[in-house]
């Protein structure tokens, strides 16, 4: 019989700030505005003969690498059927609606989701953590993203 263990994992070390916006259709976006994100995660995971599960330094860093690269960036969902993004020079250019939105290529963060919403980073992140775990004995991960006290969205992974 083998027992499963839950590890939480909420710091404050696991945050970046980045501006987006919400597309809601072909015409119908969220002006451009910023968040300063928060991202836990849920680790069930199979407990030791030694008394424990999972490492928890571990996932703290690589929860913290995964907010590292997005931090002070602009985010844009380059596989949103609504947007067209073009690289353009030192720019990304986007089209959206009949309007061109141009952003500094280095400031940019180009993310294969469709849309820039906590559900949609939650998954793109977790995605990102879990492929990038080694540990046999994971069974399951939810991972959450938070733009603002008392909202979030989640992605759950099963082995």
């Amino acid at each position: 019989m083998s027992r499963l263990t839950t590890l939480y994992i909420d710091k404050e070390a696991h945050k970046f700030s980045a501006a987006h916006y919400t597309i809601f259709s072909a015409s119908d976006r969220e002006r451009l505005h910023g968040h300063n994100y928060s991202v836990s995660a849920r680790i069930v995971a199979e407990m030791g003969d030694n008394g424990f599960s999972a490492d928890y330094n571990v996932y703290k860093r690589k929860l913290a690498a995964l907010c590292e690269p997005l931090d002070e960036y602009m985010l844009v969902a380059a596989d949103s059927p609504h947007q067209s993004v073009e690289v353009v020079e030192d720019e990304i250019w986007v089209g959206f609606d009949g309007r061109t939105l141009k952003f500094p290529a280095d400031e940019t963060r180009l993310l294969p989701i469709s849309n820039v919403t906590v559900e949609a980073l939650a998954h793109y992140l977790l995605e990102k953590l879990v492929n990038d775990s080694q540990d046999q004995a994971l069974v399951e991960v939810e991972l959450s993203v938070s733009s603002g006290a008392g909202q979030a969205g989640s992605a759950i992974w099963t082995a």
